[in-house]
């Protein structure tokens, strides 16, 4: 259940040590809201996917407490870890799609491990597939769609549960700007329909006239622009 005060990620005190002059995140406070659009940038190598992973947790805090939807990660135990992930898609800037499997295959995937009956999968996959302009090439391998096209089954692929958090890390870095706006558009739908989202991008354009929230990491800290 979400908290009362309608955040929906808090982080308080977060440090993320590798070695002692390694230190990507330290004493990092921050609260997201139930429903924000948040831009993540910052120099290359700054953190931005480091403070993603930790989130869904693919990596652990050196210390600190992170909360997501009101549970403290650290308090999950290894079998509850698909459970916050079926709360939380997340958009890779390498995609992780099986290229030599159909668009329909990979984006059914996400349902297939979550136990959707055949018909109600089908009818989702077609839906979120049609959400990113790609019902032409439904049973498509994914190896011979171009880049953005990868992207957009990419980005079907996190959002066909439905979670109400959606992480994208770095999801326009390899494409032209066309395809770029495609994907921001796409993001504002999302957010529009209640979908919480962190942006990471080193691409300052997509923000520097936005109403959006910007965090900034850069040694160690995340300030606000």
């Amino acid at each position: 259940m979400l908290s009362g005060d309608q955040s929906v990620i808090e982080l308080r005190e977060v440090q993320k040590k590798y070695a002692p002059d390694i230190v990507p995140l330290e004493n990092v406070n921050l609260t997201i809201s139930k429903g924000e659009f948040v831009f993540l940038t910052g120099p290359s190598g700054a953190g931005k996917s480091t403070f993603l992973r930790m989130l869904y947790k693919a990596e652990e805090p050196t210390g600190g407490t992170i909360i997501i939807d009101g549970v403290d990660l650290s308090s999950l135990s290894k079998s509850q870890i698909p459970q916050l992930r079926r709360k939380v898609g997340v958009i890779f800037q390498d995609f992780k799609l099986l290229y030599h499997k159909s668009v329909f295959e990979n984006v059914a995937l996400s349902l297939e491990v979550l136990g959707f009956k055949k018909d109600q999968l089908a009818n989702r996959v077609r839906q979120v597939v049609e959400g990113v302009g790609l019902s032409s090439k439904l049973h498509r391998k994914v190896v011979q769609l171009s880049g953005g096209e990868q992207q957009r089954v990419a980005i079907a692929r996190a959002v066909v549960n439905r979670p109400p958090i959606i992480l994208a890390d770095e999801p326009t870095g390899n494409l032209d700007r066309k395809r770029t706006m495609e994907v921001v558009t796409l993001m504002e739908e999302l957010n529009a329909r209640g979908a919480t989202i962190i942006f990471a991008t080193h691409d300052e354009t997509l923000f520097k006239n936005t109403h959006r929230r910007v965090l900034y990491i850069k040694d160690g800290k995340i300030e606000e622009r």
